[in-house]
């Protein structure tokens, strides 16, 4: 909109040489956090893959937790447009860079466990360092995992979700009336609710959207990455038996 009133000024008016314009104001300081706001997020991404891939030793693996990031991110864009809230800048993309740390961890337990799994397979089928799993007993960890920590992943998505409700809802209590006159003074909304709800509703879209999609979509990838490396890791060899 603000690029066809450029556009629109620009053709209405008729500017001399060396004379430049540009919208100031409250849109200018949005775009202004909002990079700032963006780059914060590239470094927190950076940082969360710097710990994965030393704690994995891989590649691959952080690479399918760091996508449930993505699906958070779709997961907020979805809550704020079926619920109709506006997109604040500041809190919103804070909510953002706080779910980069936060739905990590159900994704970082799940793959965890399944490579557990597939160390404890592999040493019950006596396989040496060339030899690989089939599919199905790659499967049958994948599936095991998922079952396993169905559980867990619950119940730290669901715990953090209520903890974030009463923030989001702007519940109020006065402690202090409380226990001075008992008159808590319950209320619901005020100032400070205007000002976090946006970063409340934005973890609890996100981190909602994640937690199923990641215990549905993330064992599925982690299936395909490994057939990928599988495949990688035979074509090359056959590339270095027909070059010998």
């Amino acid at each position: 909109v603000m690029k066809k009133e450029m556009v629109t000024y620009e053709k209405e008016q008729k500017l001399r040489d060396g004379i430049k314009y540009r919208f100031a104001g409250q849109q200018d300081e949005q775009a202004k956090e909002m990079a700032f706001l963006s780059k914060a997020l590239m470094i927190a991404l950076f940082l969360v893959l710097l710990i994965i891939v030393s704690q994995f030793n891989s590649y691959s693996a952080p690479s399918v937790i760091l996508m449930t990031v993505m699906l958070s991110l779709i997961g907020v864009l979805l809550g704020l447009v079926i619920s109709g809230q506006n997109f604040v800048v500041i809190m919103t993309m804070i909510g953002i860079i706080s779910l980069a740390g936060v739905v990590v961890n159900n994704a970082i337990v799940l793959i965890d466990y399944t490579n557990s799994l597939r160390k404890r397979k592999r040493i019950e089928k006596g396989l040496n360092e060339n030899e690989l799993l089939s599919n199905t007993d790659l499967l049958e960890c994948a599936i095991q995992g998922g079952k396993t920590r169905l559980r867990p992943v619950l119940l730290t998505a669901i715990t953090t979700i209520l903890g974030l409700i009463p923030l989001a809802i702007g519940f109020n209590i006065d402690f202090a009336g409380l226990f001075a006159s008992y008159e808590p003074n319950i209320f619901l909304g005020g100032d400070n609710n205007m000002f976090f709800a946006p970063m409340a509703w934005t973890i609890i879209y996100g981190l909602t959207f994640a937690t199923f999609l990641t215990l549905i979509i993330l064992p599925s990838v982690y299936l395909l990455s490994f057939k990928f490396k599988v495949w990688l890791y035979q074509k090359l060899q056959l590339t270095i038996k027909s070059n010998f």
